[in-house]
């Protein structure tokens, strides 16, 4: 009888020590299932932020078709044949020029209000223009504060075919492009600007402005030089867009 007790005594406590066992190995399974299920929702959040996505970029209506003629400038990029593929960056990315205030190496316009630059109106017919002196000019864009910058997106006039000369792009902390001064495009082929010579080239202006990386640069200062074009010295613009996101 003994006995009996004895064999029963010790399967109970096998019984009781296995369903711990059981309840451990599962609330450790719970917990590793919680903790991956935050890893993964932080990789989630993670991936959100860094989200490529196609920017807003609204064209307007095209000036002229076909391809340009008789067009005897050196450097000349041929026409891509097709619609520019759409501009990827981080998800949140706007145009962060729009109503900023802007300035010009001119006092007056001779065309214009410099104020045009930043109005949302790319159309290219008469009126709709801001046209500057002969020679060497900028326009400046006071973004208001920094912004990590993935494009700026240039329109001259582009009613007809014209191709403008020392285009200049650079980005600044400062207004009088001191600190932290980036050239993110430069197509003077003689450093007749004097800001040296550029490796970028030239190219047609049309209804899809010229795009150009930025690559996340911060700034707040956005300058845009031109020396005339193909037909006259002088020098216009429509609109400049800047796509970025707020320096954190």
């Amino acid at each position: 009888m003994a006995k009996i007790y004895l064999v029963i005594l010790l399967v109970s406590v096998l019984f009781v020590g296995s369903c711990k066992k059981s309840e451990q190995e599962g609330v450790s399974e719970n917990n590793q299932t919680e903790s991956a299920g935050a890893e993964t929702g932080g990789e989630t959040s993670q991936n959100k932020e860094s989200e490529m996505v196609a920017i807003d970029l609204k064209l307007p209506r095209p000036m002229f078709v076909g391809t340009p003629q008789n067009i005897n400038v050196p450097r000349l990029q041929k026409p891509l044949g097709r619609p520019r593929p759409p501009f990827l960056a981080p998800a949140g990315t706007a145009n962060v020029a729009f109503g900023k205030p802007v300035f010009s190496s001119e006092v007056e316009p001779i065309i214009g209000e410099i104020e045009m630059v930043t109005d949302g109106e790319k159309k290219g017919t008469d009126g709709s223009y801001v046209e500057l002196g002969p020679f060497l000019q900028h326009i400046t864009i006071d973004l208001g504060a920094e912004y990590d910058i993935y494009a700026v997106v240039l329109w001259h006039f582009h009613k007809q075919a014209s191709v403008y000369f020392d285009v200049i792009v650079q980005l600044a902390d400062d207004g009088d492009f001191i600190t932290n001064v980036s050239t993110i495009f430069n197509n003077d082929i003689d450093n007749s600007a004097g800001l040296g010579i550029g490796e970028d080239m030239h190219y047609v202006e049309t209804f899809e402005g010229k795009l150009i990386d930025a690559e996340g640069r911060r700034a707040r200062y956005v300058r845009c030089y031109s020396s005339g074009n193909n037909s006259n010295d002088l020098n216009h613009y429509i609109e400049v867009e800047v796509y970025g996101k707020a320096a954190k």
